[in-house]
């Protein structure tokens, strides 16, 4: 991807006798389309300043100008600046003066984000390639500049800069991303529209927004997320886009990297990629084998991964690229807890018969086609043929399998299949106004989803058998969910001065979401079979529009509104768990994100971002705690079970602060010797309520998964080829349902989930081609959770890692 900003253009050339000649005239071109460029400003001598016409010609008289040599400049928008020094007394001509377009890949930031050497985090530019982030709250994190267990995508390192998120940790090795931000929930990241090079990678982006794949992060170039706000480019969700962009290949013929890590609780990860290039090719591939034994019993995992991919540049205007993932894992799953053992002795496990798999495959084509110096394409296929299955108990008495087993020999299985299509095509097109560039991005994107699920009884044995018993004759369902989203979306950004930018922008989206399928009830002993066929087709409008105001060129001040949009799933309806339930009356959710901040740099040594922002959200989907009084109980009060009740809860505000400050206290390099030491905090200080909703205990409570705060402190210290750093993270207690029960319930499903603190510490030494890295997670031991699961991989509280090490060992080649 290209892009283009504010820079200044020489050109060197023969000239002759400006002594003979007062008038100096030329033209001023593109090198690559030969297309004249207009509005180029020309300057002789820092004194005479003029620009070129419509067709890219000037004209200077010089008769006034004295002195035995000249200089001449020609300034341009997004073109690479020359300059030029020549003698009078040679003699010249009308001048043809070529400008080099600048050459930008997406890894590139904005202008007023200054190079503070290893802080590792960045921000986008205004335009990237063929995507507008003017004015939106941003974040890049730049992966080789970070620190941490890369080998098990620890969440908590590799985001340990970006405010304001908070995250479910519910497997030791990072194979599931789950992050929320601004009170949404964490599940499976399903409020982000999650990509990976920009497309998507998650199980439905609209009948099942969830996702079972995440990137190893030790092939990761930089994550970019982009806040509230990006629902009119990317999608209608509330929490943004979050996208992975993976390494490419170096500019020599081979490079090999070999990476292997070891660490706590049977932790064992091998890494090894393959990249290059030659001509106009570039290759990049991997393949990754990691394994966990676990901290608790009956919580094993074997996972890999495989990626390759391919880029030609045909041409100078043309480039093609192909990309394919895979993975796969197995992992078993030691169930939730209650509140009593999780207190007694959180290393304890119920389960010896769940499990879970994961089949993951994804595929894109990308062209990338340059029109003009100023109007660029880009369009994108992908497609994703995948599945995943659970499998065990989900009741969620805390006794273990072998007693389970004489009561319910079975176990429950649910299956899914995946199958989508799609196609995003983005046109961006920089334009003058009033001697400012503009841009204006237009796009389309048609979407189709296929999921087939199934969900029935399976052997009762402990091992990971993954198939049905009766063939969903007596207990079961079986159902297709097809999706389909066509949608258009246009941006304008309109620079007005060098200071004041305003960018509005709409999207229109068409969605279709369908349920065809049956399933078998068993009612007061008698069995049931129900056909069940839904279908909702709807036109969603989008509205947003930013601004931004440049105090000088190191500080912005920046502010956006976007309206979200999140349908209704019926995969989520059609699940048969008895710890809960779905409101068959589900209603669509929206609402809108306002952003509005202050960011930038001082004297380098100081980076910061403070932005406030307010999440409008009606409709929210929650969860309620109910009752049911099993087998008609004389005395239901004393036998009663609760059960979650997924349903519209109401609507809700949540208001807050974001911010991120960082501080470089030295940087200093002698003698080849590099020291640096920074230090930074990032917090949320937030709270949001129920504002109405039909259900009256609700109106005022405070929104769940919505810790009022979320801050990490960390330092990190540079020495030569020695790096270390060390994080303290703290999140504050929050609710885990809407009426926010602070008493747990006996299933644990319900209650409060307590504050918890934890510390970081990682190391890396670098020589020549060698890397060695070390590292403690939970450093202090704190026993804590996360969440309370209703599913997989609960029921109940799900205990995160205690104290662990890891040790990792690089050779390039």
């Amino acid at each position: 991807m290209k892009s283009l900003f504010f820079t200044y253009l020489f050109f060197c050339s023969s000239f002759a006798g400006i002594l003979a000649q007062e008038i100096l005239s030329g033209i001023v071109y593109d090198v690559q389309d030969n297309q004249a460029i207009s509005l180029a400003k020309v300057i002789l001598n820092d004194s005479l300043v003029t620009q070129t016409n419509i067709d890219g010609t000037f004209i200077i008289n010089a008769s006034s100008l004295t002195g035995k040599s000249f200089s001449l400049q020609v300034l341009s928008l997004g073109y690479v600046p020359y300059s030029v020094t020549f003698d009078t007394a040679k003699d010249f001509s009308s001048l043809r003066i070529p400008m080099q377009l600048i050459v930008n890949e997406l890894s590139s930031v904005d202008l007023l984000q200054q190079d503070h050497g290893d802080e590792g985090i960045t921000r986008l530019r205004s335009v990237e390639g063929t995507a507008i982030y003017a004015a939106k709250k941003n974040e890049v994190i730049l992966m080789n500049q970070s620190l941490g267990n890369k080998s098990t995508n620890n969440s908590r390192q590799v985001y340990a800069r970006v405010p304001g998120l908070n995250f479910w940790e519910s497997d030791g090795l990072g194979l599931q991303l789950e992050i929320g931000a601004r009170g949404l929930s964490p599940q499976r990241t399903s409020n982000f529209n999650t990509r990976q090079n920009g497309y998507d990678i998650s199980a439905d982006a609209l009948g099942y927004p969830e996702s079972y794949y995440t990137p190893p992060t030790e092939a990761i170039d930089q994550i970019q997320i982009v806040r509230g706000a990006a629902s009119l480019q990317y999608g209608t969700q509330f929490g943004g886009l979050l996208n992975f962009v993976l390494k490419t290949g170096p500019d020599k013929s081979l490079e090999a990297i070999l990476r292997h890590s070891i660490g706590s609780f049977g932790l064992r990860n091998t890494y090894l990629s393959l990249g290059g290039s030659k001509g106009n090719w570039r290759y990049y591939s991997f393949y990754q084998l990691k394994k966990r034994d676990g901290w608790r019993p009956n919580s094993k995992i074997d996972a890999q991964t495989a990626y390759f991919s391919a880029q030609c540049q045909v041409n100078d205007k043309l480039r093609l690229s192909y990309e394919f993932t895979h993975m796969d894992y197995v992992s078993q799953q030691p169930g939730g807890l209650d509140d009593a053992s999780f207190y007694f002795n959180p290393d304890t496990s119920f389960r010896s018969r769940n499990w879970f798999q994961v089949d993951w495959n994804v595929s894109a084509v990308h062209l990338d086609y340059q029109f003009t110096s100023r109007t660029q394409l880009n369009t994108r296929f992908f497609g994703l043929f995948s599945s995943r299955d659970a499998l065990g108990i989900l009741d969620s008495e805390y006794v273990p399998d072998s007693v389970v087993m004489i009561l319910n020999p079975n176990r429950d299985l649910q299956t899914a299949l995946f199958a989508n299509l799609g196609s995003e095509t983005r046109l961006v097109h920089r334009y003058l106004l009033s001697d400012k560039e503009s841009a204006l991005l237009l796009g389309m994107r048609f979407y189709k989803g296929f999921t087939t699920k199934k969900q029935g009884n399976a052997s009762g044995f402990s091992g990971a058998d993954f198939s049905f018993e009766n063939k969903l004759d007596f207990y079961g369902s079986e159902y297709d969910f097809p999706s389909y989203n066509s949608a258009f979306f246009a941006e304008n950004l309109i620079r007005f001065n060098d200071k004041i930018s305003f960018t509005p922008g709409f999207r229109f989206d068409r969605i279709v979401t369908e349920a065809d399928g049956y399933f078998h009830a068993i009612v007061n002993d008698s069995l049931y079979y129900v056909d069940d066929y839904k279908r909702l087709d709807r036109n969603v409008y989008l509205f947003g529009v930013g601004l931004s105001f440049r105090l000088n060129s190191t500080k912005e001040v920046y502010a956006n509104f976007s309206q979200n949009y999140r349908a209704i799933n019926f995969n989520d309806m059609q699940v048969v768990n008895s710890n809960l339930v779905i409101d068959p009356l589900l209603k669509d959710e929206n609402g809108f994100n306002i952003d509005f901040g202050f960011r930038g740099n001082h004297n380098t040594s100081i980076e910061f971002d403070l932005s406030l922002f307010y999440l409008n959200y009606s409709n929210r989907i929650g969860y309620l705690q109910q009752y049911y009084n099993p087998n008609n109980a004389p005395v239901p009060s004393l036998v009663w079970t609760s059960y979650r009740l997924s349903t519209n809860v109401g609507d809700s505000r949540t208001f807050g602060l974001e911010s991120y400050i960082s501080y470089t206290l030295f940087n200093r390099s002698k003698h080849k010797a590099i020291q640096s030491l920074n230090v930074f905090f990032n917090g949320s200080f937030q709270r949001g309520k129920y504002v109405s909703s039909e259900e009256v205990t609700i109106v005022g409570k405070e929104v769940e998964l919505n810790p009022n705060i979320n801050a990490r402190i960390g330092l990190k210290f540079l020495h030569n080829r020695f790096s270390s750093s060390l994080l303290y993270s703290i999140t504050s207690s929050q609710f885990s349902d809407a009426q926010n029960t602070i008493l747990p319930s006996t299933n644990a499903l319900f209650g409060e989930i307590p504050a918890y603190s934890v510390v970081d510490f990682s190391s890396k030494y670098s020589f020549r081609e060698f890397a060695l890295e070390f590292g403690i997670n939970n450093l202090l031991d704190a026993s804590y959770f996360t969440r309370r699961a209703s599913g997989y991989p609960g029921p109940g509280i799900i205990p995160s890692d205690r104290r662990n090490f890891y040790c990792s060992f690089q050779y390039t080649l």
